[in-house]
């Protein structure tokens, strides 16, 4: 019996980001790599110059600095490799880029969210990501759904007042 053939060519997951995020990203890889990538190199070969490297904790901090911009750069690159820019077009369905107005039940306040990706997830700005709990319960309702949801809090029920 022949053993099922795995594919190592993973196709990498789809990342939404907004233009703005896409340029700030574009920025930040090219300063990463045109700038404190040489900037880097120069502590190491200044740290280098002071002798023994295996005591030197600045060629060590280098070296560590120096690590974190590569990953970083590769990160990067595989999110602008996989991201797909929010086209968000006015719908009544919820969907990545939509701004949504929830009640919470037995709640008379409202709570406005932005579906966003994860790589533009920030709580105080009310940008939640499409994969949170919240969010991937989200997609795809319509203003006046109720929703049951899970979360690491416990169980909620919101009703969707708005979706912009």
């Amino acid at each position: 019996m022949a053993l099922p053939s795995i594919s190592m060519n993973k196709k990498p997951q789809k990342r939404y980001v907004t233009k703005a995020k896409r340029k700030e990203l574009q920025e930040e890889l090219d300063h990463l790599k045109n700038t404190r990538r040489g900037e880097i190199a120069k502590e190491i070969e200044r740290a280098k110059s002071m002798g023994d490297l295996s005591e030197n904790a600045e060629y060590q901090q280098a070296r560590e600095d120096q690590a974190g911009v590569e990953g970083r750069i590769s990160e990067i690159k595989e999110i602008l490799k996989s991201a797909e820019i929010i086209k968000h077009r006015k719908s009544d369905v919820i969907e990545v880029g939509s701004t949504v107005t929830l009640r919470k039940k037995y709640s008379s306040s409202e709570q406005m969210y932005q579906i966003v990706g994860s790589e533009e997830t920030n709580m105080a700005e009310r940008r939640i990501s499409h994969t949170s709990p919240l969010g991937e319960a989200l997609l795809g309702h319509v203003a006046g759904d109720t929703i049951e949801i899970e979360t690491p809090g416990g169980g909620a029920v919101y009703h969707v007042e708005l979706v912009e």
